[in-house]
């Protein structure tokens, strides 16, 4: 099957940096690379909530350059450090991103991430035939 990269503007450097793609396309499903809470320019901010929504920010704009929304998204997988002391923080976050259906939902314990600093990476599988 035909698959094809997505690469927004302000990924660009990091997908090239990196030799990545932040999704590929492939059939009518988009799936996305791992976001970290990392802002545009490569900050990793301290605050958790902030890198959550920054996480979220990311899988947004990735989405919007497919003409998608988070209401696409039908699988989401988040890998965290210290999940339950800030499972709560992201859950009010992951909240204010998705609506009724959720997407199907796993959230992992990890012992580490790429990114030094980081506390979440979020990876989601979106369907191109949702609304």
């Amino acid at each position: 099957m035909a698959k094809r990269a997505v690469i927004p503007p302000k990924l660009r450097t990091a997908a090239k940096q990196l030799n990545f793609s932040p999704a590929i396309v492939s059939g009518n499903h988009v799936f996305l690379t791992g976001s970290t809470g990392s802002d545009f320019a490569g900050k990793m901010p301290e605050e958790p909530q902030e890198q959550f929504r920054n996480a979220f920010d990311k899988i947004e704009l990735v989405l919007r350059e497919e003409g998608l929304t988070f209401q696409s998204v039908v699988e989401m997988t988040t890998y965290h450090i210290g999940l339950r002391e800030h499972f709560d923080l992201f859950d009010q976050v992951r909240l204010e991103c998705f609506d009724a259906p959720y997407p199907a939902w796993t959230a992992v314990e990890v012992a580490g991430l790429r990114r030094e600093g980081a506390v979440v990476e979020i990876r989601v599988i979106a369907c191109t035939g949702a609304t």
